[in-house]
């Protein structure tokens, strides 16, 4: 027989639509920042010629997409699940995150190349007003800043805020590198500390991309989710009363927050519906309370001993 087992969905949902909607605001109101200062960058890099503020004025253009792309995800994120969508668009969760995260390597790459271009003398022109460098960078920082506090208390609420949470981070970063380099320009006279500040903000932005990446790619891929131990999970089934057996276990995770198992298991035969209940809830709870990773949405097929359906004779052959 085929049973179920979980806590109500309907919860869950209601607390992430909730959540979902303060993302969105946030989202919004950084998008509306992140737009004002890079059209300010687009003007400075023009009047200066500053590698530094022209990969940051890139660097913003990505943001921009990134932030719209996770605003529209927010919204759509707040819809419910239908008979179409069972998960509703959970999912736009993970490919907005990667999506993010190649548009950041790729100007992350493309920074480093040209900077090394720009130190060696084959690309690009020397800065040319250093007052007015300084104050496009200090501004851009000041509205970086901004955006990134009123993103930061829900950074970990998933992947999508954590990916524009991210971008805003290395867009403060960013423009801090532009201010150093005017700074040191005006001290020291030397223009090449331009294409220095330029690679160094590259180098800043692909490894937090990579990790991105590699963490939707996780969640797309269905891996198991990190820090759950499926020789573990399949140990405790197994040491509930009545239960001789499991296999097909898969655990993935259809978004941040929402991790999934399922299971076939194998009881004693003539098992009472009761029975049957039972060890539905003591597998429930295993899996909810025990493991470091609490899995509230779990799905068992209860199988009597020496049933071998067609299904599994394929799956072990």
């Amino acid at each position: 027989m085929k049973a179920r087992a979980e806590r109500p969905v309907e919860e869950q949902n209601d607390m992430n639509t909730n959540k979902a909607k303060g993302n969105q605001n946030r989202l919004i109101v950084t998008l509306g920042l992140t737009l004002t200062i890079f059209a300010v960058e687009v003007i400075g890099a023009l009047m200066t010629g500053s590698l530094a503020l022209l990969v940051d004025c890139a660097h913003m253009l990505t943001d921009v997409a990134v932030l719209a792309a996770s605003t529209m995800a927010a919204v759509l994120m707040r819809k419910k699940p239908d008979k179409e969508r069972t998960w509703g668009w959970a999912r736009l969760e993970p490919i907005t995150a990667g999506l993010g995260a190649l548009i950041l390597i790729a100007v992350g790459v493309y920074a480093l190349v040209e900077a090394i271009l720009r130190l060696a003398g084959l690309s690009g022109e020397e800065v040319q007003d250093m007052g007015m460098l300084l104050g496009f960078g200090i501004l851009g920082l000041v509205f970086n800043l901004v955006s990134v506090l009123v993103l930061s208390d829900q950074r970990e609420d998933n992947m999508n805020m954590r990916a524009a949470f991210l971008e805003t981070l290395n867009d403060a970063m960013g423009s801090f590198a532009v201010v150093v380099s005017a700074v040191v320009i005006m001290v020291t006279g030397w223009h090449g500390f331009d294409a220095v500040a330029g690679g160094i903000i590259a180098l800043l932005i692909v490894p937090r991309a990579l990790v991105l990446m590699k963490n939707s790619v996780k969640i797309l891929l269905e891996e198991t989710p990190s820090g759950l131990d499926l020789d573990e999970v399949r140990k405790h089934i197994k040491d509930v009363e009545r239960v001789v057996g499991v296999h097909d276990i898969h655990a993935s995770t259809v978004a941040t927050g929402m991790p999934i198992l399922t299971a076939h298991v194998v009881v004693e035969r003539g098992l009472s519906m009761e029975q049957g209940a039972k060890i539905l809830h003591q597998l429930h709870d295993c899996l909810t309370d025990h493991f470091s990773v609490s899995i509230p949405h779990t799905t068992f097929q209860l199988e009597p001993e020496g049933f071998c359906s067609l299904q599994s004779e394929q799956v072990h052959r």
